[in-house]
């Protein structure tokens, strides 16, 4: 039986080692590491009783506990589970074979309507980084944010310069939240954004900066943040800064946020 081992086999292995290191490059990035490790170090304690030492009492006790566990980790897990099974549907090589099927995807305008949604955004980042006023816009892409929407208040609006300068005016009852871009239009403002505990950021980087890599963090968003403090431009996207931008380079990654 060890010799009958053909390309099925390493292709069976492969598969398996790549989906044990996606989950725990999924656990790590969010602080639950140390329990996927313990669920793996009791997964090969079954294997070895159950399997090599043929223990048959201790493995039915230890078999009805990983069938009752595995129901235990989906409700413990959930959000990380939701969040796998996204960036599965959300991958853009996925999103790709998707536009061959469908050509009226919501990300796909045309330059003009592209442009009428940039640059009130792109414009109204540099004026308030002049006057530095301090702002988080987020920008939502294939991934929902109902749940983020939800703690904040409901706008409805169109994407304009005026009304996203009057939000984060800083007499505003809604400047301290973010605001949620949806489509061509202000969806909610003062919303509430998980904070990232990344130990590796800046120290120089204040509440909105992290805000903004969370969110990036747990979805396909697009953050952008005024500092308060310096005045600076900063976007968050797939859990990476891209500091201090200008108004080109802003205008360039929304064009391709905008695209995706």
């Amino acid at each position: 039986m060890f010799f009958d081992f053909g390309i099925k086999d390493v292709i069976d292995i492969v598969l398996v080692a790549l989906l044990l290191y996606y989950v725990y490059r999924l656990m790590r990035e969010s602080r639950s590491l140390n329990v996927f490790i313990g669920i793996m170090v009791f997964i090969l304690g079954w294997l070895f009783v159950s399997r090599i030492l043929e223990m048959r009492l201790l493995g039915s006790i230890l078999d009805k506990l990983v069938s009752v566990g595995a129901i235990g980790i989906i409700i413990l897990f959930q959000e990380d589970i939701r969040k796998f099974l996204y960036n599965l549907g959300a991958h853009r090589r996925m999103n790709r074979l998707l536009n061959v099927f469908s050509w009226n995807r919501r990300w796909h305008r045309d330059a003009d309507t592209k442009k009428e949604s940039i640059m009130p955004i792109v414009m109204a980042c540099m004026s308030m980084a002049k006057q530095k006023v301090g702002a988080l816009i987020v920008i939502e892409r294939t991934m929902p944010l109902d749940r983020v929407a939800a703690t904040g208040e409901t706008i409805d609006a169109a994407i304009s310069q005026r009304l996203i300068e009057n939000i984060f005016f800083k007499n505003s009852p809604l400047h301290d939240g973010a605001m949620i871009v949806s489509g061509e239009r202000i969806r909610a403002a003062g919303c509430i954004l998980p904070v990232s505990h990344d130990l590796n950021i800046p120290k120089e980087l204040g509440l909105r900066h992290r805000a903004a890599l969370g969110i990036s963090q747990e979805s396909d968003v697009l953050a952008i943040v005024v500092s308060e403090e310096s005045g600076r431009i900063s976007t968050a996207e797939h859990g990476r800064f891209s500091l201090r931008l200008s108004a080109e380079q802003l205008e360039s990654i929304l064009t391709t946020a905008f695209s995706d």
